[in-house]
């Protein structure tokens, strides 16, 4: 883990330098942050404008580029240098770094159970996860979805083996699960109240049941986060405080995240009420948790081998 008092000496020096050194270019003043269409911190943030108002006033400038239909794309975006900071979830941060992809995950925040499960199409017989034997399964590979799945599928005792998994993007699943070419689909909000809601579908299980150690994570790239760590908690500041209007607003937190997803309104207080729950920095026990679940994906032959979870992690105030 990159601990405080690094981050903070990073921060120190950066401010020291600064006196010193000749004008920053302007270039050097840009944060560059990747959004996702989900119902997280920084789609929020972006939408009300926070993010801009409050690094402009530092004479910082924010770039936006998406949406990003997942993670794993804007996690690539960030692996090829093109963004600066995106969001994610705890597994697919782990495929991240077990792909050696120089991230670090500054921000943690424990999914509601009701914002993640597998979803069962109308008309397929299927009423519990024992009834996924013999079906096929969307899921997206090495994310949420395959650990969803895969653990929901351990914990009832079923054999992997006996279940079809069907490896699509969120985009691709959508339409897959309402044409009936897949039996279910293992996902997480708003695609699992769309699923629910537009496509007629029944959850058969969500977090809870499941029991899931999954989160929402912000990242940013290792390079950012060791060069402008000012900016980085600059940004972490703003989203603490988005972070905490939702959570104390969740109508109007769902509001927005359904309009900036282009989903149906009437969605808006589920996802709200599902997805507005409190993001922290990274703690010890957070970096335990991941590394557990990243322990798990091992087992499961998700990915080869546990990544160092402590040296993928920025602690920040």
């Amino acid at each position: 883990m990159i601990s405080k008092r690094t981050f903070l000496a990073a921060v120190t020096l950066f401010s020291a330098a600064a006196v010193f050194a000749p004008p920053v270019q302007a270039a050097d003043q840009v944060v560059r942050i990747g959004w996702l269409r989900g119902p997280n911190d920084i789609t929020l943030a972006k939408s009300r404008g926070t993010l801009e108002k409050a690094l402009s006033e530092k004479g910082i400038k924010v770039e936006w580029a998406g949406p990003f239909p997942a993670a794993a794309p804007a996690f690539e975006a960030l692996n090829a240098g093109s963004i600066d900071i995106t969001a994610g979830s705890s597994t697919s941060a782990i495929a991240a770094l077990s792909a050696r992809i120089p991230l670090v995950i500054f921000a943690y925040q424990k999914m509601a159970s009701g914002s993640e499960g597998i979803v069962a199409t109308k008309g397929s017989g299927i009423a519990t996860i024992r009834d996924l034997a013999g079906k096929k399964v969307a899921v997206n590979r090495g994310g949420t979805g395959e650990y969803l799945l895969m653990r929901g599928l351990e914990t009832n005792g079923i054999d992997p083996a006996s279940v079809e998994r069907v490896y699509l993007s969120p985009s691709d699943s959508g339409p897959s699960f309402s044409q009936g070419h897949v039996d279910a689909w293992a996902t997480w909000d708003p695609f699992l109240t769309i699923a629910e809601k537009a496509y007629d579908g029944t959850v058969i299980a969500d977090g809870a049941a499941i029991r899931s150690d999954n989160a929402v994570v912000l990242v940013a790239s290792r390079e950012f986060a060791m060069d402008k760590a000012d900016q980085l908690q600059l940004v972490f500041d703003v989203i603490k405080a988005e972070n905490a209007w939702a959570v104390a607003n969740k109508p109007e937190a769902g509001a927005i995240w359904a309009k900036e997803m282009n989903v149906p309104a009437d969605l808006g207080a589920k996802i709200g009420e599902n997805n507005a729950v409190p993001t922290t920095g990274v703690s010890e026990t957070d970096v335990k948790q991941i590394n557990a679940v990243a322990e798990w994906y091992v087992t499961s032959g998700i990915i080869p081998a546990v990544p160092d979870i402590a040296d993928g992690v920025v602690e920040l105030k």
